[in-house]
């Protein structure tokens, strides 16, 4: 999975715009996503309905989750690997909003993340984020 970390941190610097995907140019957490994958694979699986920023709390609709799972294989939450993609609940109780790709395991770990009012950005995962992982993914092989 080094070719997932060594493109999620050539988008570091990135800085955060809503619904966006475009290298250097702006993106959010999902936008990141979708920009490591063009670079894997091409083109995009499916076309990308617009968002909001709540990510459908109000209806409780998993969104974000199901769509990883349409497109992500399902990895093993409990152990960090470089390279695969997390998805965090970011309050109890709230619908999982977040993702990020983990660039480093064992005693420090870390996640590449787009994050409001920071851009893509290389992150410590200590135990307050690790709390919040509600599912981790794995891309492709191939």
């Amino acid at each position: 999975m080094s070719a997932v970390v060594a493109e999620a941190r050539r988008w570091i610097g990135t800085p955060y715009v809503h619904q966006a995907s475009r290298f250097q140019a702006g993106c959010d957490c999902l936008g990141l996503i979708r920009g490591v994958w063009r670079h894997l694979y091409g083109a995009e699986p499916e076309r990308l309905p617009n968002y909001t920023l709540d990510w459908a709390e109000p209806q409780g609709e998993e969104v974000l989750w199901h769509a990883a799972r349409r497109h992500l294989r399902p990895a093993q939450a409990d152990t960090l690997v470089p390279g695969q993609v997390l998805l965090f609940r970011m309050r109890q109780g709230a619908v999982a909003k977040h993702l990020g790709i983990v660039s480093a395991a064992g005693a420090a770990p870390a996640f590449i993340h787009a994050y409001t009012r920071h851009g893509v950005v290389e992150s410590p995962l200590p135990d307050p984020w690790v709390r919040r992982i509600v599912a981790s993914f794995e891309f492709q092989e191939g």
